[in-house]
C-alpha cells in the first residue's frame, strides 16, 4: 500500500484561530541568486528537537513525527519571501500556538511545481517527477534551508528567518551490468495526456548468458511496487565484510542491511544455477506528478498508465529483450501497492497476463477502505453516534497499538500539499480513483479536514476501481478469463487492516460461478506485508518475491500454454 506508501473537495490549507493569538512566525526567503525562478510549489517549515538527522527526514504521520507547517506559493521570485504564521495548519500540532516552547532545529523546504497543460484543456501545477520517486525531501531541484537551532515560544511575538540556500542535486542514472539492464520508453499516450514528453523506465533483470543465447525467448515477470531507483535485491558479490550495521525499526532487527545483502547474494546464486529456469523480471518506474507510481491502471487524473504500460511499454520491452510476447507467458506479482497493481492489472487486462500474485494488496473492496466503508459511512475519520464519536485508527501493530489515526494521516498530507498534491497514500488513491474536477485536480472523496464523504465520488470509485465489485459485477464475462489467475495473500494482523478487504473478496470468490480456481491464504498474526510464505518471517519473505511464486508460475505455464508454445528455448 502500498504504504504508506490520497484527496476530493477544495481543501482548507489554513485553520483560523478563535480570538487573538501571539505566536512567532517564520519568514522563508528564496535567495536573490536562485536560478530557475520564479517558483511555484509548497513551502514547508519543519521543527524537531532531535538533531541526529535533518528535520526534513523526520516527518511522518505518527504522534512522534516532526512538527510541520506548509503553504502553497505561486510565482515567488528570487529574493522574495513567504510567511508561515499562526493561521497556518500544522501537524502533529494543528496550530503554532499548540507547539510547546523550547529549543528546536528548524528547516524549510520548497517542493517545486511545474505547470502542465493537460489534453482535457485544463491547466494544473504539480511536482514533476525528477528522479527521487516524488520524495520531496530528495527531489532534485527542490530548495532547502540549512538547519538552524532556534528558541521558539508561540506566546512571544517575533519572526524566525530561514533562507532556502541549498538545492537538491541531480540523481545519477543507474548503469547497465551483465544482469541488470535499463530501458527507457517514451509513451505516446501519456505524453499526449500530460502535454509534454513522458517516459516509462524499466529496470530489467536478464537471465544468465542472455547475450549468448539469441535464439531464446523468455517469459516476463512484472514485479509491481513503489518507485524503484534500480533493480533491487540482486547482488553478485557476498555481503560486505566491513558493513556498518543499520537496525530495522520495522522488524526489530539490529543488522537488517546485512540480511538484505545476504538475501540478494543468495538470489544471484540461485539465478545463475544450472537448473534454474530463465526468465525476465522488470521493475517499472512510472512515477508521476502525484505519486511514486501510477497504480498501473488508466485514470482521469494521472492518465492512461494501464494502456501505456500494457500495450506500449511491455510490448516494446519484450521486443528489445526477446520476451515471448504473449499473455500466457506474462505474470504479475507484488506487495501492498504492488499487490493492488498485480490484481488490478490482471482484472483490467484479463487476457494479457496469466496470473496475479497479490500480497497484502491495498484495499481491493472499498467497503473496507482500511476501516471505512465509503458507501455507507458518512465520515471517513470517525465512528459517529448521536452523542459521541470515536476516531478510526490509521495503523496498528500486531497487538493493535495505533500510532496515528485516519484524521492525523490525512492532515499530515494536507500540510504537505493541498489539491491532492502531498504525494501521500490517501492522496494517490484519490488521484487514481477519483473523477477529474472542474479545476483540473482530483475530486475529493472526502473533505480533507472534516472527513465527510462525498457519495457521488464514492460511486465513481466503486464503478471503476473497486476490484471486488468489478469482478462480481462482470464475472459472467470476466470469470472465464480469470480462472486460475487470482492469488491473494495477507496477514490477519496487517498493519493497515488490508486483510479486511481480502475477507470480503474471498467471500465472493468462494461462490463465484464459474469457479475462480485460484488461491486465498492468510498468515496467522502476520503483519504487513505477508506474501504467502509460512516458513519464513516477513523480514525474509519480502526479499524473495522474484523466486517465491516461481513454482506456482511454472505449473501455470505447463497447464495453460497453448499448443505449439515455446516451452524450451528459455530452459537452457
Amino acid at each position: 500500500m502500498a504504504i504508506r506508501k490520497t484527496w476530493g473537495f477544495a481543501a482548507v490549507a489554513a485553520l483560523a484561530l478563535a480570538g487573538p493569538s501571539f505566536a512567532e512566525t517564520f519568514k522563508v526567503t528564496v535567495p536573490a541568486t536562485a536560478k530557475a525562478g520564479p517558483f511555484d510549489g509548497r513551502v514547508m517549515v519543519i521543527l524537531t528537537p532531535d538533531g541526529k538527522t535533518e528535520p526534513r527526514f523526520q516527518t511522518r504521520p505518527d504522534y512522534f513525527g516532526a512538527q510541520m507547517f506548509g503553504v502553497t506559493i505561486d510565482g515567488l521570485k528570487p529574493g522574495a519571501s513567504t510567511t508561515i504564521g499562526s493561521d497556518v495548519l500544522g501537524f502533529p500540532a494543528e496550530t503554532m500556538s499548540k507547539v510547546p516552547a523550547g529549543r528546536y532545529y528548524a528547516q524549510a523546504v520548497l517542493h517545486r511545481y511545474d505547470t502542465y497543460h493537460l489534453a482535457n484543456g485544463k491547466t494544473v501545477k504539480l511536482p514533476a517527477p525528477r528522479g527521487a520517486g516524488q520524495n520531496w525531501r530528495k527531489e532534485p531541484g527542490n530548495l532547502v534551508s540549512t538547519p538552524r537551532m532556534i528558541d521558539f515560544d508561540p506566546a512571544r511575538p517575533g519572526e524566525v528567518e530561514l533562507t532556502l540556500d541549498q538545492v537538491n542535486p541531480p540523481i545519477a542514472e543507474p548503469k547497465d551490468s551483465e544482469f541488470i539492464r535499463h530501458f527507457t520508453f517514451r509513451s505516446p499516450q501519456l505524453s499526449k495526456f500530460w502535454g509534454r514528453d513522458v517516459f516509462l523506465r524499466g529496470h530489467v533483470l536478464v537471465p544468465k548468458d542472455f547475450d549468448k543465447h539469441p535464439e531464446a525467448h523468455y517469459p516476463l515477470m512484472v514485479f509491481h511496487g513503489h518507485f524503484p531507483e534500480d533493480f533491487g535485491g540482486f547482488r553478485t558479490t557476498p555481503p560486505d565484510p566491513n558493513l556498518k550495521c543499520e537496525p530495522s525499526e520495522r522488524f526489530n532487527l539490529p543488522c537488517y542491511n546485512r540480511t538484505e545483502q545476504e538475501e540478494a547474494y543468495n538470489f544471484y546464486r540461485q539465478w545463475v544455477s544450472d537448473k534454474f529456469p530463465r526468465y525476465l523480471v522488470v521493475e517499472i518506474d512510472h512515477s508521476n506528478p502525484y505519486y511514486d507510481d501510477s497504480y498501473a491502471v488508466n485514470s482521469a487524473n494521472i492518465g492512461p498508465y494501464g494502456d501505456a504500460i500494457t500495450y506500449e511499454f511491455i510490448a516494446a520491452l519484450e521486443k528489445k529483450f526477446r520476451g515471448i510476447g504473449q499473455g500466457w507467458a506474462r505474470f504479475l506479482y507484488g506487495g501492498s501497492t504492488g499487490g493492488w497493481e498485480a490484481l488490478g492489472v490482471q482484472v483490467k487486462y484479463p487476457t494479457e497476463y496469466n496470473g496475479a500474485f497479490a500480497a497484502c494488496p491495498d484495499p481491493i473492496d472499498f467497503r473496507q477502505m482500511m476501516l471505512t466503508n465509503i458507501y455507507t459511512d458518512k465520515n471517513a475519520y470517525y465512528l459517529e453516534g448521536p452523542f459521541a464519536r470515536v476516531a478510526r485508527a490509521g495503523k496498528r501493530d500486531y497487538l493493535d497499538n495505533s500510532p496515528y489515526t485516519m484524521e492525523m494521516e490525512n492532515r499530515w498530507e494536507l500540510v504537505m500539499g493541498d489539491k491532492t498534491r502531498s504525494g501521500g497514500q490517501w492522496d494517490i488513491w484519490e488521484a487514481v480513483f477519483s473523477p477529474n474536477g472542474a479545476d483540473g485536480y482530483p475530486q475529493r472523496i472526502w473533505d480533507k479536514r472534516t472527513g465527510v464523504i462525498n457519495s457521488k465520488v464514492a460511486e465513481y470509485w466503486r464503478d471503476n476501481y473497486d476490484l471486488r465489485y468489478i469482478m462480481e459485477r462482470d464475472w459472467k464475462t470476466l470469470g472465464p478469463k480469470l480462472q486460475g489467475k487470482i492469488h491473494l495473500y495477507v496477514g490477519d494482523m496487517d498493519n493497515f487492516y488490508l486483510n479486511n478487504a481480502v475477507y470480503l473478496t474471498e467471500a465472493f470468490l468462494k461462490k463465484a460461478d464459474p469457479t475462480y480456481q485460484g488461491e486465498v491464504d492468510y498468515g496467522d498474526r502476520a503483519e504487513h506485508c505477508w506474501n504467502g510464505d509460512h516458513a519464513n518471517p516477513n523480514a525474509i519473505a519480502r526479499l524473495r518475491y522474484n523466486t517465491f511464486y516461481l513454482p506456482k508460475i511454472l505449473k501455470r505455464i505447463e497447464a495453460s500454454a497453448p499448443a505449439g508454445a515455446d516451452l524450451t528455448s528459455w530452459r537452457y
